[in-house]
C-alpha cells in the first residue's frame, strides 16, 4: 500500500509528496451495512452528546461571542494529527476542514462536529466524506469547476496532468455538453470511481504517441507507481518491470494487458472468492491454474488474461505453479480499516522482521510462555469439576474387587456435590493452578516454537505432516510438568470417596512420593500427550478459518468453538492411555488391583474389565479437555491481540482481517464514538481514487 500521510517525509525533493484524505474501502469498495453496525454497535459505540462536548471544548480554541469554535488547525493538527504542526500546506488544511465546515465560515461548531460524528458511522462514510470534500460551497452537489479545482491541488494532476479539455467527451457525460450542471451525491460517487480508471486510460494513451496500443515496460510501470501505486504491494512494486516482462509481448504491454493488470488488482476481493470457490472454503489448499479458471468461470466475470497476469505473479515473487490463500498478502495491500481490536498495549520490538536475532526469539518466546501461563489457568479453572468427575469414573473398580460408587459421570457430579459441597469440586485446584500455568505454557510455545521452524525449513509453507510434529513436540514437552502435576491433583481428587478418611494435603502427597515417585506414570502420560497434540493442534489450525468471517477474522466465540471440537477428537482418542495413568497413579485401596507398569495395567484392566474400562471417563474427558482447551486457546489468542508485541516472527492467523487497513483506531484516545474512525476515513482515497494532496508547505 502506498505510505500513509502519517508517515512523514524527510527528503527534501517529496516534502511535496501526497497524504490521503480518506482512507479506501477494500478494492472491491465494500464496508457493508453489517458491518458498519459491527463497528458503530459494538466496538465504536457511539459517545454521548455530553462527552462530545467535553472533548469539543477541550481543542476548540476559538471564542465567539461567548461560543467556542474549533479552527482548521484545531481539528486537523491538534485532534486527528493528519499534518505536521509545522510547515504543514495550509491549503491542504482548509480543503480538509471544509468536510466539516459546512456553513463556511471557516470555523467548525459543536452541531457541525456532532454531525460529522455520525457521518463516520454511516455505510458509506468514505464516499460521502469525499462528497464532502468536493462540495465547497456547500450547496449539497458538486459542479466541474468545484471538481477541477480539487483535483488540479492533487500530486498525481501535478506530475500526470489530466487534460480536461481533451479528455472533454468522458467529462460531458456527467457534467453536460457546456459543463454546468451539478450532479448529486449518487451521481459523484459513480463519477469519483470511474474518473480514476479514466486517468489512468488517458495516462495509457499519452505515453502511447503512435496509437497501435502498446507502451513500452518503463512507461507501464511509471503509469502503474503514479497513478494506481495504491495497489501494489511493496513486493510487487519491487518486481512490476520484471511482471510485465513476463507477459505475452515481453519488453511491450498491451492495453489489454493494461486494463486486466489493473482490474486483477483493483478486484483482489473478488479473487479471493474465486480461490474459496474452488477450494470449497479452505484456506490452505493450492489451486492449479485451471481449476482456478474453472471456478472463475462458474461464479465471476474473471477474464482469462487475468487469471494468466495472477499466476505470473505467482510464479514470479513465489517460484510456484498453484497459488495458496496466503499468497495474497503479497499481491495486494490490505485496505481501510483492520477488525477493531482493542489493545492495551502494542510493541514493536524490530522494525522489521530481518533484524530479529536469537535475543528477539529468546524474547517472544519467553512472552508467549508468560502468556501461555495465564492462558492455562484460566482454562483449568474453567472445567476443574469436570476433571474431577473424569478422575473419579476412571479410578472406579467394576471387578470382582471393586465396588459401583457412581452410576455414570452425572451421577457422580451430584454425589460430590451432596457429601462434599461446592468446594470439593475443587478439591486439588491449588497445586493444579501451580503446574498448569507452566505446564500449558510450554505446550503452547513449544507448538509455535515448532511450527515456526518447521514452516521455515519448509520454504515458508507448513505441510500437515509438520503441523503433526510440532503438536506432538509440545505435547513431549509438557510432561515434565504434567506427571507431577496430575498425580498430586489425582490423589486429592480420589481423597474425598473414603467416609472419615484422613485428610490429606498437597505437601503431604508430595513428600510421601519423592521426586522420582511425583514421575509414577510418565511413559503413559508421554503416550497420551503427544497424540493429542498431534491431534489438537492440527485440528485447531484447519478449524479457525472454517469458522473465520468472510475477511479471516476470528472473533472470540470462533476461536472458542474452533477449540471446543478440535478437543473432541483429540481428547476420546488418547482416552485408554488417560484410564491407564490414572490407575498407576492412585492410592490401591485394600482388595484393588495394583499395577507394576503400563503394559500390567493395560493386561490387568483387559483381564479383569474388558476393553469397554480403557474408555471410563471418556465423556467426562472430553467433556473436559474439549472446553479446557477452547478456553485456553482463546485466552493466549485474546491476549495476543491485547498485549501485542512483535518481534518479527509470525503472529497468529484470523487476528486481523485480511480485507481491512492497519490504521483502524486513532491512537487519540478522545477519538471517540465514530470520531474513533475519523483518521481512517481522512488518511486516504489513494487505495480507492488515488486523490493525493499535498503534506507540506511548498515554501
Amino acid at each position: 500500500m502506498a505510505a500513509m500521510m502519517c508517515n512523514l517525509e524527510t527528503d527534501n525533493e517529496r516534502r511535496t509528496s501526497s497524504f490521503s484524505i480518506i482512507n479506501a474501502l477494500s478494492s472491491a469498495g465494500i464496508l457493508k451495512t453489517a458491518k458498519c453496525q459491527t463497528i458503530s454497535q459494538n466496538s465504536l459505540k457511539r459517545a454521548s452528546t455530553a462527552t462530545l462536548r467535553e472533548i469539543f471544548d477541550n481543542y476548540a480554541s476559538l471564542n465567539v461571542d461567548g461560543v467556542k469554535y474549533m479552527t482548521d488547525e484545531d481539528f486537523v493538527i491538534k485532534y486527528l494529527g493528519l499534518l505536521p504542526e509545522t510547515n504543514y500546506n495550509k491549503e491542504s488544511l482548509h480543503l480538509l476542514c471544509g468536510v466539516l465546515d459546512q456553513s463556511k465560515e471557516g470555523r467548525i461548531s459543536f452541531s457541525e462536529f456532532q454531525s460529522f460524528e455520525g457521518l463516520l458511522c454511516v455505510p458509506d462514510a468514505l464516499y460521502k466524506t469525499a462528497f464532502q470534500l468536493f462540495d465547497t460551497n456547500g450547496n449539497g452537489s458538486v459542479s466541474f469547476d468545484e471538481f477541477a479545482a480539487i483535483i488540479s491541488k492533487t500530486t498525481l494532476h501535478q506530475n500526470l496532468p489530466f487534460n480536461f479539455e481533451s479528455e472533454s467527451d468522458f467529462i460531458k457525460l456527467y457534467f453536460g455538453k457546456e459543463k454546468n450542471r451539478q450532479i448529486t451525491y449518487s451521481e459523484f460517487s459513480q463519477f469519483l470511481h470511474d474518473f480514476h480508471d479514466e486517468y489512468a486510460v488517458v495516462a495509457f494513451k499519452a505515453k502511447d504517441k503512435e496509437g497501435n496500443g502498446f507502451i513500452s515496460v518503463a512507461d507501464f510501470e511509471e503509469i502503474m507507481m503514479s497513478i494506481k501505486s495504491h495497489l501494489l504491494t511493496d513486493q510487487v512494486k519491487a518486481n512490476l518491470s520484471a511482471i510485465a516482462k513476463a507477459g505475452p509481448n515481453g519488453n511491450q504491454v498491451s492495453y489489454a494487458y493494461f486494463v486486466a493488470f489493473i482490474s486483477l488488482l483493483s478486484n483482489t476481493e473478488l479473487i479471493k472468492r474465486v480461490y474459496l470457490n474452488s477450494t470449497q472454503g479452505s484456506r490452505t489448499e493450492a489451486v492449479t491454474k485451471d481449476e482456478f479458471l474453472f471456478s472463475a468461470q462458474m461464479m465471476s466475470q474473471v477474464t482469462p488474461l487475468e487469471v494468466d497476469i495472477l499466476f505470473q505473479i505467482v510464479q514470479h515473487l513465489h517460484s510456484e505453479a498453484k497459488i495458496l490463500y496466503e499468497d495474497f498478502a503479497s499481491l495486494a495491500p490490505e485496505q481501510y480499516m483492520k477488525q477493531v481490536t482493542r489493545r492495551l498495549t502494542e510493541i514493536k520490538a524490530v522494525s522489521k522482521p530481518e533484524d530479529r536475532g536469537v535475543g528477539m526469539a529468546i524474547l517472544e518466546s519467553v512472552y508467549r510462555f508468560a502468556l501461555g501461563s495465564i492462558a492455562g489457568a484460566t482454562g483449568a479453572t474453567a472445567v476443574y469439576p469436570i476433571d474431577l468427575v473424569k478422575t473419579r469414573m476412571q479410578n472406579q473398580r467394576t471387578g470382582s474387587y471393586g465396588e459401583l460408587m457412581y452410576r455414570n459421570s452425572i451421577d457422580c457430579f451430584k454425589k460430590v456435590l451432596r457429601h462434599e459441597g461446592v468446594s470439593g469440586l475443587y478439591r486439588g485446584l491449588v497445586p493444579q493452578l501451580m503446574g498448569v500455568a507452566p505446564e500449558k505454557a510450554i505446550k503452547l510455545t513449544m507448538n509455535d516454537l515448532a511450527r515456526d521452524k518447521l514452516r521455515q525449513a519448509n520454504g515458508g509453507h507448513l505441510p500437515l505432516w509438520a503441523e503433526c510434529v510440532a503438536g506432538g513436540c509440545g505435547g513431549a514437552s509438557q510432561v515434565m510438568f504434567t506427571n507431577p502435576l496430575e498425580i498430586v491433583k489425582i490423589r486429592l481428587q480420589v481423597a474425598g470417596e473414603i467416609a472419615g478418611g484422613a485428610k490429606i494435603s498437597a505437601m503431604s502427597v508430595v513428600k510421601e512420593l519423592g521426586f522420582f515417585g511425583l514421575y509414577k506414570g510418565s511413559r503413559a502420560c508421554f503416550l497420551r500427550d503427544v497424540p493429542f497434540s498431534a491431534i489438537y493442534f492440527p485440528a485447531y489450525a484447519h478449524l479457525k478459518p472454517a469458522f473465520a468471517d468472510e475477511n479471516g477474522y476470528n472473533s472470540p466465540l470462533s476461536l472458542l468453538t474452533a477449540g471446543a471440537i478440535a478437543g473432541m477428537p483429540a481428547a476420546s482418542l488418547v482416552t485408554p492411555a488417560d484410564v491407564i495413568k490414572t490407575r498407576l497413579q492412585v492410592v490401591a485401596r485394600a482388595g484393588q488391583t495394583t499395577y507394576s507398569g503400563v503394559l500390567d495395567a493395560a493386561r490387568k484392566i483387559y483381564a479383569e474389565e474388558g476393553f469397554a474400562a480403557f474408555w471410563k471417563g471418556a465423556v467426562a474427558r472430553m467433556c473436559r479437555s474439549s472446553p479446557q482447551f477452547g478456553v485456553t486457546l482463546v485466552t493466549y489468542e485474546v491476549l495476543q491481540r491485547m498485549l501485542y508485541v512483535d518481534f518479527g516472527g509470525s503472529r497468529p492467523s484470523g487476528s486481523t482481517s485480511e480485507s481491512l487497513a492497519v490504521a483502524a483506531v486513532s491512537q487519540n484516545p478522545d477519538h471517540v464514538g465514530g470520531f474513533q474512525v475519523a483518521r481512517p476515513i481522512f488518511a486516504g482515497v489513494e487505495s480507492k481514487f488515488g486523490l493525493l494532496l499535498p503534506r507540506f508547505s511548498h515554501s
